[in-house]
């Protein structure tokens, strides 16, 4: 069959414009009169010409595409994130390319290969780590990365989250304030630097109140793990007052799970989680909860990126953003309670 693909000189001979005058208005940011603007975009419509990103990649060296990887999207923080990280970049004349991999390296490096392979401009990388190699390949491409909602120590990545060490200080402090004596924690995955640091908040606050955590149990961020942790947690002779969970993923699991137990929330237990998605504030839950400012972290996230992208010699910044606790139902609230 003929090549029958409608082309910018195509659009140029019918708007009686030059082909650089076609590729300036199709490209965001570029200079083109009102009148050239009007030619060219009734020229391109009449002929039904769209314009080829990547053609227009191979010649710029810019794709104006952001890869996007994320581990899972179970966690009901992440779809709003990369909603909310979609909407801001476009605004910025970008366009995301997403992909969805188990957090192993092995398929971490693969799928960042393969980002490559589309000259996206940038990656942000969403609860995944990234070995030291593909870092370095990364730098070397001139692809700048920045982490999103997790750090990783000598990687030489940007990375953007939430202040986790002060939110799991403040958990303890809030809890010790509230009377409770036996207070456990279902952290998040011992392998991510947020799961580390808001256990390791947490342990610290506590010592604070001479209090020392009841049990600690790797949650794993996973469903299934938090309800098999409650149950053991409750059939232990000394069964805690009050549960801090490493995310509300989890945090929703265990408020299941107590209630499927027969017990009162926070009449017999309190429990308080971390991110404050929406489902937090819904009746079921009434969740108390350690708010992940994630309209400030997309915003620092996608900053921090395309400031990356327009000066490659900018050095990587590691930002993290305090957060509040948020007062519900599901934990009991200390008198005069301040953070």
């Amino acid at each position: 069959m003929p090549d029958t693909r409608v082309t910018s000189q195509d659009v140029a001979r019918l708007a009686g414009v030059s082909q650089s005058a076609v590729s300036r208005v199709f490209t965001p940011g570029a200079s083109a009169s009102a009148a050239t603007v009007d030619k060219v975009k009734r020229a391109a419509e009449q002929l039904g010409y769209r314009p080829n990103p990547l053609a227009r990649a191979m010649i710029t060296g810019k794709s104006r595409i952001i890869g996007l990887v994320v581990a899972y999207l179970d966690n009901q923080f992440y779809p709003l994130a990369l909603e909310r990280l979609s909407n801001a970049l476009q605004a910025k004349g970008y366009h995301i390319l997403v992909f969805t991999t188990p957090n192993r390296a092995d398929n971490i490096d693969k799928i960042v290969s393969e980002l490559m392979d589309y000259r996206v401009d940038g990656i942000i990388t969403a609860s995944v780590a990234m070995s030291n190699e593909l870092t370095e390949t990364c730098a070397r491409a001139g692809i700048p990365v920045v982490m999103f909602n997790r750090g990783q120590d000598g990687a030489g990545l940007s990375s953007v989250t939430s202040a986790n060490l002060i939110g799991g200080r403040t958990v303890a402090d809030f809890l010790a304030a509230g009377g409770h004596q036996r207070i456990a924690h279902i952290a998040g995955w011992a392998g991510s630097s947020t799961g580390r640091d808001r256990a390791r908040g947490f342990e610290d606050g506590l010592a604070r109140h001479g209090l020392t955590p009841s049990a600690v149990i790797d949650g794993r961020f996973d469903r299934d793990t938090a309800i098999a942790a409650t149950r053991d947690l409750m059939d232990s002779e000394t069964p805690p007052d009050a549960i801090f969970v490493g995310n509300d993923h989890m945090a929703f699991a265990v408020m299941d799970t107590l209630r499927d137990l027969g017990l009162s929330i926070p009449g017999d237990i309190s429990v308080v989680g971390y991110d404050d998605v929406p489902l937090a504030a819904w009746g079921a839950y009434d969740l108390t909860t350690l708010r992940q400012p994630v309209n400030r972290m997309v915003e620092a996230t996608v900053t921090t990126l395309l400031g990356q992208i327009e000066d490659a010699s900018k050095h990587p910044e590691k930002i993290e953003i305090e957060g509040p606790l948020i007062l519900r139902g599901s934990a009991r609230i200390p008198k005069d309670w301040t953070p």
